[in-house]
């Protein structure tokens, strides 16, 4: 008797034995990991335990609603991995309430103003030239479509957030949330004055501390948690976890929170992802975690101090976190052509806007440097002279020859700091 001929994919095949174009494309990637510095700000090397939770057999479960309230049956272990979840971001961030459904920061910012506010209403948000995000109001985004966004900034002298004006904006716009939080600054934002400003002004508090929640975590920054009516995060960057998103909570907001992320944004959860938020949550509770993200911000510190002993002129002076911009004026290149200098010769940054910029965004006047990634990776301060020299050359170079010169002394440098974690994840036996 013949047997039948497949018809179907098949699905116990590895990736190289399915799709080996697509597998080579992955090598390449792990590769280009492997030999580079990555110094985006918002990246990070997950871990082996990460990203076999994110790569596991949850993927293949269907889960709308949420624990013990789900329209889909069969999900008893899905179930006890979000409830999970949920208790270690709770007991991470000292929170009242979390929704760990969010897909990504930008999904989790909407169902925050969802829950909050209604169509029309007036936001005071930091600007996103000055360090803020495109859904903090940016007028081609959905919050600047939906709500009547006003903008905050920094100082022209200090390069800083000025609180006072903050707060003389938000009286005099009646806003009816005040959101804090950025992408590209530098310096401790002081959330207590922000909780202050929004009681004088009648606004609710959002905090949006997606690029600092491994420090608030660590208790490295301070924590917006006791100030804020709402705090949304990701769970990748300095929290070091899978690609996605959260939302804290005071639990007189919960239900609101949980209706507008389902069933108001999203339907059936990543199931797979938010086991891997647990696995993020548990490791961030680690004593280690405190320590490594200690290292971060000393090898911040040591990293902008370095580029300006070398004649860089660095916002605001420096940093008190994981990232620093770099304004690239003084130099005569605009950061399109200094990050792609960087990349040829090994380093991963990115262009950013600079306070008062007058180049547009897709030039820009400056770089964003972050140190989470070199700091996963072992980097210390006695390698922030290397990294700076490194950067400091490769974006004043003038010919391709020295950027592959330096190309190669970055991978020297990194020959010695192996990244086992960046492995190929085997499958199990």
């Amino acid at each position: 008797m013949l047997t039948p001929a497949r018809t179907d994919v098949r699905l116990d095949g590895t990736l190289d034995e399915v799709d080996p174009e697509l597998a080579a494309l992955v090598r390449d990637e792990e590769e280009r990991q492997r030999t580079t510095l990555a110094l985006i700000a918002s990246e990070n090397y997950a871990s082996v335990a990460v990203r076999q939770a994110a790569g596991s057999i949850l993927t293949n479960k269907y889960s709308e609603g949420y624990p013990g309230k789900r329209y889909y049956a069969g999900n008893r272990w899905v179930d006890a991995a979000e409830a999970l979840a949920i208790e270690r971001a709770k007991r991470l961030f000292e929170a009242e309430h979390a929704n760990v459904q969010p897909h990504a920061g930008a999904p989790a910012n909407m169902a925050a103003y969802f829950a909050t506010l209604n169509p029309g209403d007036a936001v005071l948000a930091m600007e996103l030239a000055q360090g803020g995000h495109l859904t903090h109001g940016a007028s081609f985004n959905f919050s600047g479509k939906l709500y009547r966004f006003v903008h905050y900034g920094v100082r022209r002298d200090t390069e800083t957030l000025d609180y006072d004006e903050i707060e003389a904006i938000a009286r005099r716009e009646h806003v009816k949330l005040i959101v804090a939080g950025a992408t590209a600054y530098p310096r401790v934002i002081d959330f207590a004055r922000f909780r202050e400003i929004a009681d004088l002004a009648g606004a609710r508090l959002m905090v949006d501390m997606a690029h600092i929640a491994g420090l608030v975590a660590a208790g490295i920054h301070p924590s917006p948690v006791p100030f804020a009516d709402v705090v949304t995060l990701t769970t990748h960057k300095t929290l070091r976890g899978p690609r996605g998103g959260a939302i804290l909570s005071r639990q007189a907001l919960a239900r609101k929170i949980d209706t507008a992320v389902f069933p108001g944004l999203q339907g059936g959860p990543l199931d797979h992802i938010i086991a891997a938020k647990a696995v993020a949550f548990h490791e961030a509770l680690q004593p280690e975690f405190r320590t490594y993200q200690r290292q971060v911000v000393a090898n911040c510190k040591a990293l902008a101090d370095a580029m300006g002993r070398l004649g860089t002129r660095i916002v605001s002076g420096g940093t008190d976190n994981h990232l620093f911009l770099v304004d690239l004026t003084p130099l005569g290149l605009d950061g399109q052509q200094a990050s792609d200098k960087a990349e040829a010769a090994g380093l991963i940054v990115n262009k950013n806007l600079i306070p008062f910029d007058a180049l547009p965004s897709t030039r820009t006047s400056g770089l964003r440097v972050g140190t989470a990634c070199v700091t996963t990776r072992g980097l210390r301060e006695g390698e922030m002279d290397s990294v700076a020299g490194f950067l400091h050359r490769a974006i004043t170079a003038e010919d391709e020859e020295t950027l592959h010169g330096i190309g190669r002394e970055v991978r020297a440098l990194l020959d010695d700091f192996p990244a086992p974690f960046l492995a190929p994840i085997a499958p199990a036996s």
